[in-house]
């Protein structure tokens, strides 16, 4: 398989550009030393890394951990979350809709629990007087 580091460093540089991170935020997030993030991002020098580095180098820009390994291969990179199985991430995805809608019925019915107390509250202070 072909390597494009060249693709990683644009990927990298357009990503930094998106989140408004300059290069020592990369590094402190990504823990990834200055020296190498700045090899790969300008394209100096180009060596095999670690399939580690490129992860933390993913997760640091808020992608998903194999994003970088994808775009250095020529590959489509999958978004945060996603397997690269279809069925499994047609399930997550389904999971991830109903868990908010759970959410929304949660806050409808706090919402009509606080009202339904008010409501029995100001009827006990009218049967009090």
């Amino acid at each position: 398989m072909t390597e494009n580091w060249s693709a990683v460093s644009k990927a990298i540089n357009r990503r930094l550009a998106e989140l408004g991170l300059k290069q020592r935020e990369l590094v402190e997030r990504s823990h990834v030393s200055q020296a190498i993030v700045r090899e790969i991002q300008n394209h100096t020098v180009e060596r095999r890394r670690s399939a580690r580095t490129l992860e933390a180098l993913s997760l640091a820009l808020d992608w998903h951990p194999r994003h970088l390994e994808a775009v250095l291969y020529g590959r489509k990179p999958l978004e945060p979350g996603q397997t690269g199985d279809e069925a499994l991430d047609a399930i997550a995805t389904r999971l991830g809709a109903i868990e908010d809608r759970l959410f929304e019925l949660t806050e409808r019915l706090d919402t009509m629990s606080a009202n339904l107390a008010a409501l029995l509250k100001a009827a006990d202070r009218r049967d009090a007087r």
